[in-house]
């Protein structure tokens, strides 16, 4: 008989507390065992129960979501869902507990939460159960990628195209932080709401050497600038004048996703053929797969990210179950695998 996973919600809202309870419960699958209304009593919960996954609050009484993950990362650990606002400064705050090791994050919204909340059921859901699949090791232990040597720009491939979701944020920052300047244009798809790709691109510009901008309206893709996909915009790329454009479409989700990689990888497949360098990262799910596909058709070059180094080997593994990856590579590898790419 499958073993129920077995939840823990801390939160110091009793509506929260009882809106999680009753949406978890509902699975057959998940068994919430303990709810706690601080850190304080989580801790003591978390040692009597066991969990397999927590869902986490950021902003409580006797100790913030923050202090509390980053003891408990160091501690015991295990599988972390946030449950963040969606506002700037919540997004600050949730790319942070990303970095400590967070597996991923609830949006909680700020009016008629218990309607609201309800509407993300499957989402939340799906996390809880990816959470308890995930690979903390993976999460909580950025690895550590060597910068990769600069190169100069030529006409070989002119493009190059990064699509994450879950464990996403730190794995793009890492590839980002060993990228050297002097490299054709980047376009990235991570799943991201709205109101958190800003502060990601910030934080994405903020901690490498190379630009980074959030496309917000059409752009010419510059060499040794970066160029992030705005959250519930599709970004794909189109020639115009002979120039590459990253446009956006506010069409409908592909994958359940706006953005989706796939969006983006096959606008490059079409618009760029040969002349493409892709590397799909962790993530649920198969987003970005078919795109994959299509561009390792059209004679560009396709990386994924194995399986040992990702939170969730579930967009990569999907690329590599149908042939899509040229190159399976750890984490640390992806951006020399990228600068030998464009340097053959």
């Amino acid at each position: 008989m499958k073993t129920k996973t077995r939840v823990l919600i801390v939160d110091d809202s009793a509506l929260i507390r009882l809106l999680l309870k009753e949406i978890l419960d509902g699975d057959p699958e998940i068994e919430v065992i303990a709810t706690a209304e601080d850190p304080i009593e989580a801790r003591e919960k978390i040692k009597r129960y066991n969990p397999d996954v927590i869902t986490l609050d950021v902003e409580m009484p006797k100790m913030d979501g923050i202090t509390f993950l980053r003891n408990l990362m160091r501690l015991r650990p295990m599988p972390v869902v946030m449950i963040s606002t969606l506002t700037a400064a919540g997004a600050d705050v949730t790319l942070k507990a990303l970095e400590l090791g967070a597996f991923d994050y609830i949006c909680k919204p700020s009016a008629d939460i218990k309607n609201s909340l309800a509407d993300y059921a499957d989402d939340i859901i799906e996390k809880v159960k990816g959470a308890a699949r995930s690979n903390v090791r993976a999460a909580m232990q950025p690895q550590k990628i060597a910068t990769a040597t600069p190169v100069s720009t030529n006409d070989l491939y002119e493009v190059i195209a990064i699509g994450a979701s879950t464990g996403g944020t730190e794995a793009i920052k890492q590839v980002l932080k060993a990228l050297p300047v002097g490299l054709p244009p980047i376009v990235m798809t991570q799943h991201i709401p709205a109101a958190f790709s800003t502060s990601f691109a910030k934080r994405l510009d903020s901690e490498s050497d190379i630009n980074v901008f959030e496309v917000t309206s059409p752009m010419e893709l510059e060499p040794g600038c970066a160029y992030l996909a705005p959250g519930d915009k599709h970004l794909f790329v189109r020639r115009q004048s002979g120039r590459l454009m990253g446009s956006l479409l506010t069409s409908e989700k592909v994958n359940r996703h706006r953005p989706a990689v796939d969006v983006l990888f096959q606008s490059l497949a079409d618009t760029c053929g040969k002349k493409v360098v892709c590397a799909l990262l962790t993530g649920m799910g198969a987003d970005g797969a078919a795109g994959m596909l299509d561009i390792r058709n059209s004679g560009g070059f396709t990386i994924a990210q194995d399986e040992a180094s990702s939170v969730v080997w579930g967009m990569p593994g999907a690329a590599v179950a149908m042939n899509a990856a040229m190159k399976v590579l750890p984490l640390s590898k992806v951006p020399a695998g990228i600068i030998r790419a464009i340097s053959r």
